[in-house]
């Protein structure tokens, strides 16, 4: 599978617009939109999506869940800038479920001001299922839940420091 973006490539800086906004409280004045996500080259068998975005440098020793979107028809091959930030929202028809932010629906980079770049890990997975799980299903078992299911997976990761 391939995974790209128009609004950065793989090891770019992610831009000021899908940085985490000010209302979070965490001290970053982005625009907290979503970027744009598309993919290809499924393999057989793939019933939906998922989309994730994840943090492996948060200092939590768990690392942090910034985005999840499970259960995209499987038809559907590309997300738009923005859509992923209203957390009421379906991206290209999936469920978005809750983040480490506590809520569903994206939530961009904002990592402690003065610590290094953060890795942010987009990753787009096929899935052989239809997921059961719902908007509050925390990220832990969403990811229990991918690890069982997906059939191929691509990843874009982008930077942000603070």
């Amino acid at each position: 599978m391939k995974l790209w973006s128009k609004d950065f490539k793989d090891g770019d800086y992610l831009g000021i617009d899908n940085v985490l906004s000010e209302p979070f409280g965490f001290g970053c004045a982005g625009g907290n939109r979503s970027p744009h996500l598309a993919w290809s080259g499924a393999p057989e068998g793939t019933e939906s999506f998922a989309v994730t975005c994840y943090d492996p440098d948060a200092p939590t020793g768990s690392g942090f869940w910034h985005w999840l979107v499970v259960n995209i028809p499987s038809d559907v091959t590309e997300l738009q800038s923005g859509v992923g930030s209203d957390g009421g929202a379906s991206p290209g028809g999936g469920l978005q479920t809750r983040t480490d932010f506590g809520v569903a629906g994206y939530g961009g980079p904002c990592p402690p001001e003065g610590d290094h770049p953060h890795r942010y890990i987009f990753t787009v997975h096929a899935v052989g299922a239809t997921l059961p799980v719902n908007a509050e299903t925390s990220a832990a078992v969403i990811g229990f839940q991918l690890h069982f299911n997906t059939l191929a997976k691509a990843t874009l990761m982008g930077l942000y420091k603070h």
